[in-house]
């Protein structure tokens, strides 16, 4: 038995609707294999409340795998973060009027927390699927990046594997690049399931020129 966590967050920046939501929440009680079951719950997108509400979570459901998702606008691949960073710089105010302007996502933490997925299979597979992925070297430092790191040193030394994936916005929502609602879904089920099923990460090239 055992249960993975899925993370999205609510609309923010006006838009009525938060891609990573709406397929996130297509993917709540599917069962993932035989006695895997996913559990898909929203979090607000608010610097002040996002990561208790996190932490709620993980205290309520014990996942053995939790990854949070959020929308990348610009992106046009299911993009499996590689590092969170000890910073918030936001360049728009979070749904509750905040604008944090360099200032740790955590005073004292550690200046960048690796994910624990094992991201370069999470991509192959993926892209073994017939959906875009990357591996992605910043999750921003807006809320996306708080709720990553936050994760991450929550989780650190527990055991318990856990990353981010950002999505791509919707077609018709105005965001370009785009991707379909129902390949979004797919893409971060099989992503899911490489992360379950992966023990250990591929050697195989992620990185970026420049």
């Amino acid at each position: 038995m055992g249960t993975v966590l899925l993370t999205a967050f609510e609309p923010f920046d006006h838009d009525l609707i938060n891609p990573s939501w709406e397929a996130v929440r297509l993917l709540d009680g599917v069962q993932l294999q035989a006695g895997v079951t996913i559990i898909a719950r929203q979090l607000p997108c608010a610097f002040a409340t996002a990561v208790d509400c996190l932490n709620q979570l993980l205290a309520e459901y014990d996942p053995q795998l939790v990854i949070a998702t959020g929308l990348g606008p610009g992106r046009s691949d299911i993009s499996i973060e590689r590092v969170a960073i000890n910073l918030n710089d936001a360049r728009i105010p979070d749904n509750l009027g905040a604008q944090p302007i360099d200032t740790p996502v955590i005073v004292g933490g550690p200046a960048a927390y690796f994910s624990t997925l094992p991201v370069k299979a999470m991509v192959k597979a993926v892209r073994e699927a017939g959906i875009a992925a990357s591996v992605s070297h910043t999750a921003g430092t807006f809320v996306c990046n708080q709720v990553f790191y936050s994760l991450q040193h929550a989780l650190a030394g527990s055991g318990v594997r856990s990353g981010f994936i950002h999505v791509p916005g919707l077609p018709g929502q105005g965001a370009e690049p785009s991707m379909a609602l129902a390949t979004t879904v797919e893409g971060l089920r099989v992503a899911v399931l490489a992360a379950w099923t992966t023990p250990r990460d591929i050697a195989e090239s992620g990185g970026q020129v420049c």
